[in-house]
């Protein structure tokens, strides 16, 4: 198991690798080597040795670490994947449903990473070794379209880009009920209060988060949607839906049900209908405009077929 700590009133501003240290009784050039190996997620994500805590941030170190003294390595795996463009510079691929950005608890290998390492001979030396090149990640059951650096200077150009939202990134999603027209949500999005594993628009700490929708076609009770994000929150896309009723389908953390009925079958939803389709940005380098599509995946395609074929 992970251990997990919660930081307390009195933990708030010590750096990370002091409270590391501290909470296993070790030294702190070992901790700053945890840390640097990517063991320790600070609500999720990877911080540095000197980041300071804040209150109520969930600190996580990974099992790998605490047996044996084995870690998480990146291993080239000859693993499928579907490359839709390359070049000296970066690379975009499509992920399937199902796979995982970079490799971390729970799993150690089979990630698209993996894979990238495996069929990509050089790959950026920054973004962490665990997930180099890497400026952004898709859920593990959002499939679609990630960019990954090949290159340094590509590499901290493209994270400019993304935080500076000079990005075009738009999905395709199916949730319930029925949506018409075009719509923005703009609810803040943070840490829930109740559960640190999921995000919530209630919570006290968020942060600006931008999500505008199009429906594209109704169906009895359930709508297909073009999605455009301008905020890279996490979960975002499937908390806003939930948080106006309309939850994204087969959505098992923030959703309704996992199944649509067609007559009096149940037929099983195995992710959350979410596909990122469509990306479009200035290159890096060459400053000439990028943009790429992915089609639907085979699971998407099939249920919406269902739902075609059930619609009145």
């Amino acid at each position: 198991m992970n251990k997990i700590f919660i930081v307390e009133p009195a933990e708030e501003q010590k750096r990370l690798d002091v409270f590391i240290a501290e909470k296993l009784n070790i030294t702190r050039a070992k901790a700053q080597e945890i840390i640097e190996k990517e063991c320790v997620l600070v609500n999720n994500s990877i911080k540095s040795k000197s980041y300071k805590l804040k209150l109520n941030e969930k600190i996580e170190i990974l099992n790998f670490i605490l047996s044996k003294g084995s870690t998480i390595e990146l291993k080239p795996q000859n693993i499928p994947t579907e490359i839709i463009y390359k070049d000296e510079y970066l690379l975009v691929v499509a992920k399937p449903p199902g796979m995982v950005v970079y490799p971390a608890a729970g799993h150690q290998d089979g990630t698209l990473m993996n894979a990238l390492a495996y069929h990509v001979k050089k790959l950026a030396s920054v973004g962490g070794p665990l997930r180099p090149g890497v400026v952004h990640r898709l859920d593990k059951d959002t499939s679609g379209l990630i960019v990954v650096s090949l290159d340094d200077k590509a590499y901290y150009k493209l994270v400019e880009i993304f935080k500076k939202r000079e990005i075009l990134k738009e999905y395709l999603t199916i949730v319930y009920g029925k949506l018409e027209g075009k719509g923005k949500i703009t609810l803040s999005i943070g840490r829930s209060e109740t559960n640190r594993k999921k995000m919530s628009t209630k919570s006290k700490k968020g942060k600006e988060a931008i999500t505008e929708w199009e429906a594209i076609k109704n169906f009895n009770n359930y709508t297909l949607l073009k999605v455009r994000i301008l905020t890279g929150r996490t979960h975002q896309i499937r908390v806003h839906f939930s948080s106006i009723g309309h939850p994204i389908l087969g959505d098992k953390t923030y959703g309704k049900k996992v199944y649509i009925e067609i007559g009096k079958r149940k037929i099983p939803i195995p992710r959350q209908m979410l596909h990122a389709f469509r990306i479009k940005f200035k290159h890096p380098i060459t400053d000439t405009i990028c943009e790429f599509e992915a089609p639907l995946p085979e699971d998407m395609v099939k249920i919406l077929n269902l739902l075609d074929q059930n619609y009145d």
